[in-house]
């Protein structure tokens, strides 16, 4: 991330939005018992989410955040130090993944449908994967500037997340703002 873009996850106008608007993107999902987030960055989602999931687990690549997020959440959270495409975690044990605008900061279109492969074989059978991502806007493209910004694409997210495995694709798109998905592991 760029200082511009670090600067405004990290704020507290950013963690209050998120507190207001990601418990409107989860209504009517049952996340479960043990819930894994991927790319968790500084940590707003996951405040909100470790008051909604029994157990949670959040999957951070970097280390300086992994060092941040353990020391805010403590035990309260597991963090571990890993990446989406290889996630070090046994089959089926999650019930279920979330991952909220984080998808742009993945580099390729192979590294996220791997992201998508990984969070489908770690999902037990019935599972959902719940995911929120930005779309490519001349506001979103400034604030990217030096930056990774490999914005989905949503004409293509359906096919994606079958060939992951997923069954009963739900996808909301507001052109120019927000995609919001959601999948079933089938079994």
């Amino acid at each position: 991330m760029n200082l511009l873009h670090r600067k405004l996850c990290s704020s507290g106008k950013w963690a209050d939005y998120v507190a207001e608007e990601l418990p409107r993107r989860l209504e009517g999902f049952e996340l479960g018992d043990n819930v894994l987030e991927l790319g968790p960055g500084f940590g707003a989602t996951t405040s909100v989410l470790a008051e909604l999931a029994p157990k949670l687990t959040s999957l951070e690549i970097d280390d300086a955040s992994v060092a941040h997020l353990r020391a805010k959440f403590g035990d309260r959270v597991t963090v571990v130090h890993g990446d989406g495409a290889r996630m070090p975690f046994e089959d089926n044990t999650f019930s279920a993944v979330v991952c909220f605008t984080m998808l742009h900061h993945v580099p390729t279109t192979a590294l996220q449908d791997a992201i998508f492969a990984e969070a489908h074989r770690v999902l037990r059978p019935g599972g959902i994967i719940r995911a929120t991502d930005s779309q490519l806007s001349f506001w979103f493209r400034l604030l990217h500037i030096g930056d990774t910004m490999n914005v989905l694409d949503v004409s293509t997210l359906p096919d994606r997340l079958a060939r992951a495995g997923f069954a009963e694709v739900e996808i909301e798109h507001v052109p120019k703002q927000i995609v919001t998905f959601s999948a079933v592991k089938s079994g």
